[in-house]
């Protein structure tokens, strides 16, 4: 219990050097994390189930060869590809508006500096140093942020077409 007490200050003080807008840098990655958390659930336990019944319906057509089944294998497969890349548009654009916030952060921070030398001029080093990691801290934060999306969810991108390949390999249309 202490340790989490100690985890949980560190994460105030961090939060509290970097300003307001390291929370909504924070919000937005709670969030992106929670749908690509979702969409590797979805991939590694609902989709092969999904993909076994539509290859099992497949298989039970009696006509695979004309046009007619060639466009229900079409539908079927745009379906299954549909499902699986569900909410990943929204994936990519919090991941491209993370640095977007980070740099929020650094206008902020720069501002105060700005507001520090106006009051004090520029001898107050120690004043004008806190506006400086004010905005340093959030430009960071949404950079770590953004590749952190970035890499997972193209990995995550690469194993959804792998899958609709397995599926279309495993649909044969002769």
């Amino acid at each position: 219990m202490l340790f989490l007490m100690d985890i949980w200050d560190s994460v105030r003080g961090f939060m509290a050097s970097g300003g307001d807008v390291l929370w909504l840098v924070a919000g937005v990655l709670f969030v992106m994390w929670v749908l690509m958390l979702e969409r590797y659930w979805y991939l590694n336990w609902v989709s092969p189930k999904q993909h076994k019944a539509i290859i099992s319906a497949w298989e039970a057509r009696e006509d695979s060869t004309s046009w007619y089944a060639h466009r229900i294998r079409e539908a079927w497969v745009s379906q299954a590809k549909q499902d699986l890349t569900a909410r990943m548009l929204i994936i990519k654009t919090l991941v491209a508006i993370c640095p977007m916030i980070g740099l929020l952060g650094t206008v902020t921070g720069m501002i105060s500096v700005f507001d520090v030398m106006a009051v004090h001029g520029t001898s107050n080093a120690r004043m004008m140093a806190a506006g400086i990691s004010m905005a340093t801290m959030p430009t960071m934060a949404g950079m770590v942020a953004a590749l952190s999306g970035v890499f997972f969810s193209t990995r995550l991108d690469a194993k959804m077409k792998i899958s609709l390949a397995r599926l279309k390999d495993s649909m044969p249309h002769h």
